[in-house]
């Protein structure tokens, strides 16, 4: 007996997966694979990691989850595919805009300058 590939129960991010794949472009295939893989393996990202390794008006791609402890000093785009309601108030408190993946790929098809956050 087989087992069989299930991959994320989410509908939502079923979809997404599929839309980011079909664009054929190296960084967002590279995300779908991220996103398709064990829940285990998603990126959970403090504010505070996310403030040392970026600068200032950089575009950043979190495949997981955006998570509210410590701060953020400088303006960012943060797109990801989560977010804590803490981390929701501290970058918006900070200047930054946060975003779903979905739209980024709308706003940038061809993911010039974004820095994928592992």
């Amino acid at each position: 007996m087989s087992h069989r590939i299930t991959g994320p129960s989410n509908y939502y991010v079923r979809k997404l997966i599929r839309n980011l794949w079909k664009t054929k472009i190296k960084i967002w295939r590279q995300i779908s694979k991220k996103l398709s893989g064990p829940r285990q393996n998603k990126i959970k990202a403090n504010l505070y990691r996310i403030n040392q390794k970026t600068k200032s008006d950089d575009v950043i791609l979190i495949p997981g989850k955006v998570l509210g402890i410590g701060e953020l000093d400088h303006k960012l785009t943060i797109a990801c595919l989560e977010y804590s309601q803490s981390a929701k108030k501290k970058v918006e408190s900070s200047g930054s805009r946060l975003m779903s993946i979905e739209d980024l790929l709308l706003q940038n098809p061809n993911g010039n300058g974004i820095k994928i956050f592992y």
